[in-house]
C-alpha cells in the first residue's frame, strides 16, 4: 500500500503544467502508480478546465453534418497501428518495467560503485539532476543529509531508513534538515531527483564531500 503521496499543492502545479521536467516525470509516474493520487488529479484538472471555460461563448457545431462531411472523403493513406515496446531496463541482473513517463529516455547508460548503480536521467536543469537509482539486496547508502531537497519515488521493491519502510510507489520528500541512512534487503529501484549535492556525515564516505558536485 502506498504511503507517501505528493501534497495538494504539488498536484495542482502538476495539472497546471507548472512543474519542470523532473518533477513532471516523478509526478506522472506516481500518478500512474496510485489510484488515489490519480483520483485527486483527475478533479482539479476538471476544476481547471471548468475555471478556464467558465463564461466563455462556445459556438454551438452541428456534429452530425461534421461527421457527414468527414466520413465522406476518401481515405489517402493506410494507417498502421504501432505496438509500442514494453518499457524495461535492466540492472542488477534484473527487469524492471518502467512508468510510461520513462518511454522517452532510451539506451539507458548505468554506471555504479558497489551496491549502488545510476543512470542519468536529467542534468543540470536550472541545477536539478534526476536519476534512476538502482541498490542491490543488502546494499545501503551511508548516512547523509542534502543541501538542498531530494525527491526519491520508488519504482520496484522496498527500502528503509530512519523514518519508516517504503514501498513500490511511496514519493518521499526530504530536506537538508534531516540524516538518513536508505537500507534495502531485497533491492530496490528508485527515481531521484536532487537540486544540490548530499553529504556524507559518517564514516570513511566523508571522503567523498569535496566532489559532492560530481556525484550528486
Amino acid at each position: 500500500m502506498i504511503k507517501f503521496h505528493p501534497n495538494e499543492q504539488m498536484l495542482k502545479a502538476f495539472s497546471a503544467g507548472e512543474l519542470p521536467l523532473s518533477l513532471s516525470i516523478a509526478m506522472s509516474a506516481h500518478i500512474e502508480l496510485c489510484g488515489e493520487c490519480a483520483a485527486k488529479t483527475a478533479k482539479i484538472e476538471a476544476q481547471l478546465s471548468n475555471d478556464t471555460w467558465q463564461g466563455e461563448q462556445i459556438e454551438e457545431a452541428n456534429f452530425g453534418d461534421m461527421l457527414q462531411a468527414i466520413m465522406s472523403q476518401a481515405p489517402t493513406q493506410q494507417i498502421k497501428t504501432v505496438h509500442k515496446p514494453n518499457n524495461i531496463t535492466h540492472v542488477g541482473g534484473n527487469d524492471y518495467h518502467l512508468p510510461t513517463a520513462f518511454r522517452q529516455f532510451k539506451d539507458l547508460k548505468w554506471s555504479g560503485f558497489g551496491a549502488v548503480s545510476r543512470a542519468r536521467v536529467i542534468n543540470d536543469e536550472q541545477n536539478v539532476r534526476a536519476s534512476l537509482l538502482h541498490i542491490a539486496a543488502k546494499g545501503q547508502i551511508p548516512e547523509h543529509h542534502h543541501k538542498g531537497y531530494e525527491l526519491t519515488l520508488l519504482l520496484d521493491g522496498s527500502f528503509q531508513d530512519e523514518m519508516g519502510t517504503y514501498q513500490k510507489g511511496d514519493f518521499i520528500w526530504i530536506d537538508g534538515e534531516l540524516n538518513h541512512s536508505p537500507y534495502t534487503d531485497k533491492g530496490c529501484l528508485c527515481y531521484a531527483v536532487q537540486n544540490a549535492p548530499l553529504h556524507f556525515v559518517r564514516g570513511m564516505s566523508k571522503v567523498l564531500n569535496p566532489l559532492g558536485n560530481l556525484i550528486y
